[in-house]
């Protein structure tokens, strides 16, 4: 699994290489999986099956991956990144799993490029696109503090008292909005600081820590819920980890 990467921004993350098959799994946040050398598989329960070279896949799907052995690029893309306000239509036209859903890649160092500076029209072929759906801006504040957070995640209670709403109020807007329980969106944002906090060779402890998890074996646990793989599966193959500003 030698080149494994990951790449972060405010609003995106991209992992690149090759990854085993996984479990059944769902995570709080929309995927664009890519192909990068053939074609992979998806499985949804109740036996749908799809093999493609790309696909779009929205939050809170429960789906299994399996990569068939290729070299993939999974873009996860926050609720608020504009891309995601972009596609919602798409999602509520045509449904929540949308196969090859981008042209195929002819040259992949120029794909990898694309990549790894989230360049999404590009990389699905869309010159127009969609106007932005507009989110909540109480959501959108609470979104960036659960990202932002340190030791301490806020609950539902602490972020609805920010927002001047109830708790139960908040928790309704917060899914419409969101498409996602804040509860989920919370552990996805969790995960997320973990995996931005790890280094190549690093301790999976270190990781936890830093995604304010009690300890390895809650991560770990709350891990393969969301990706449907072990922590060690995914990170321990990283030979690099970067942030963009």
């Amino acid at each position: 699994m030698a080149g494994n990467a990951l790449t972060l921004c405010a609003d995106k993350a991209l992992y690149l290489g090759e990854l085993p098959a996984t479990g059944l799994h769902r995570h709080a946040a929309p995927v664009l999986l890519l192909g990068l050398s053939g074609r992979f598989a998806i499985e949804r329960p109740g036996g749908w099956r799809e093999t493609c070279h790309s696909a779009l896949i929205d939050a809170g799907v429960e789906h299994l991956f399996d990569p068939q052995g290729e070299r993939v690029a999974l873009i996860y893309l926050e609720p608020d990144a504009p891309e995601v306000r972009r596609l919602r239509p798409l999602f509520d036209r045509q449904g929540p799993v949308l196969g090859d859903f981008a042209p195929r890649a002819a040259q992949r160092w120029h794909t990898e490029q694309r990549l790894h500076s989230f360049d999404l029209p590009a990389l699905l072929g869309r010159a127009a696109w969609p106007p932005l759906q507009p989110v909540d801006a109480r959501v959108l504040r609470s979104l960036q503090r659960l990202r932002e957070a340190g030791e301490t995640v806020p609950d539902r209670e602490a972020l609805a008292h920010e927002v001047h709403l109830s708790a139960s109020r908040f928790n309704h807007l917060f899914s419409a909005q969101v498409g996602v329980s804040f509860r989920s969106y919370r552990v996805w944002a969790q995960v997320r600081r973990a995996m931005a906090g790890y280094r190549p060779r690093g301790s999976l402890t270190d990781a936890a820590l830093d995604g304010a998890f009690a300890d390895s074996s809650h991560f770990s646990r709350v891990f393969r819920n969301t990706f449907g793989m072990t922590p060690s599966s995914v990170l321990k193959p990283l030979r690099s980890v970067r942030w963009l500003g």
